[in-house]
């Protein structure tokens, strides 16, 4: 038992909680840790965020904001910033990504994007959560650059690439900010839904939310990155959302009603957060010891492959990836 888990079982007793067993509840792609503690009759759930890498304030205002507009998130039951422990609610082990197939992702689906137009329209306003810039954008991509491309895959980029992802990454972030801004989730995707009896989906790590796109969250769920459906079916599902966006004043009848123009976003926003995405994975595994992410990257650039072959704007960043890139990561795995 380490000294963290020690000291969790002490402050849990300490508040009065007859706690006699903490087991891990899931893995997580940061620092924090999510503990299951048996307390006889009911379950909680412990986030151990150590604070010299961690700062759960942000969770905690996040959640009672989401909890008092209506969303099931955890709800805060003690909290101690400076160990850097949160007691919270129990939402189960039921991830959306092992109870998707065929006969429910109409379903659950349906309760995701349902939740997500609350998230926009009750969610955080752009007073309460930082703005989803230019600059981050940019060194979001840029990840996939650093990590993936030179650290993962070991290649070397001369000016021509270099200028070819630059001009691919302002062409992407220039999309992300011509669409309303809204409250983003940020990590709105299968691993961090949970299928729940009641008012489903119980929604996790939404610590990170900012004010950003309004197709962000809706390419993280529908272009997951550890999931994947028909284009045909992730489009039907994306208009679905355009008109209910529409009808609950998210998007402006007068301004926004043109289809074509929001599946535009939707597929730029989409290469956005994969390229991001490939390079926080080939991150963790190269920084952090933590390899588990490696199998999602062919799936995750095969999005960025399909996408860009369809604009032009994207054409080079297309070749690229289709040629050198896929080339040296079959390399890579093999």
């Amino acid at each position: 038992m380490t000294d963290r888990t020690k000291d969790i079982f002490q402050w849990l007793k300490d508040h009065g909680y007859p706690v006699s067993d903490l087991q891990p509840a899931s893995n997580d792609a940061s620092f924090r840790r999510y503990l299951r503690a048996d307390m006889g009759d009911t379950t909680h759930i412990v986030m151990d965020a150590p604070p010299e890498n961690e700062d759960c304030r942000p969770f905690v205002d996040i959640a009672r904001t989401l909890f008092d507009a209506g969303l099931h998130v955890p709800k805060i039951i003690e909290e101690n910033f400076e160990q850097g422990f949160l007691l919270l609610d129990d939402l189960g082990d039921r991830q959306y990504l092992g109870e998707l197939n065929a006969e429910t992702v109409e379903r659950l689906y349906g309760d995701a994007i349902g939740a997500l137009i609350t998230l926009q329209t009750c969610g955080p306003e752009n007073t309460e959560l930082p703005p989803y810039d230019k600059a981050l954008l940019l060194q979001e991509m840029e990840l996939f650059r650093e990590w993936f491309l030179i650290r993962h895959l070991g290649l070397t980029l001369d000016d021509g690439v270099n200028k070819l992802l630059g001009d691919a990454f302002e062409f992407l972030s220039d999309s992300a900010l011509e669409q309303p801004m809204v409250c983003v989730h940020r990590d709105y995707h299968s691993r961090n839904l949970m299928l729940t009896d009641t008012h489903n989906p119980g929604i996790l790590d939404f610590q990170d939310a900012v004010i950003g796109p309004v197709t962000y969250d809706l390419v993280s769920l529908l272009r997951d990155c550890y999931i994947a459906w028909p284009r045909e079916q992730v489009e039907d599902w994306a208009l679905g959302f355009h008109e209910l966006a529409m009808q609950s004043g998210i998007l402006n009848r007068d301004l926004h009603a043109d289809e074509e123009q929001f599946l535009k976003w939707f597929d730029l926003m989409g290469v956005q957060r994969h390229l991001k995405a490939i390079g926080i994975f080939s991150r963790l595994n190269h920084r952090d010891g933590k390899p588990g992410y490696l199998g999602d990257i062919p799936r995750t650039l095969n999005y960025v492959e399909e996408v860009t072959g369809r604009y032009e704007e994207l054409a080079d960043l297309h070749e690229l990836v289709a040629s050198r890139v896929k080339l040296a990561l079959e390399a890579a795995i093999v």
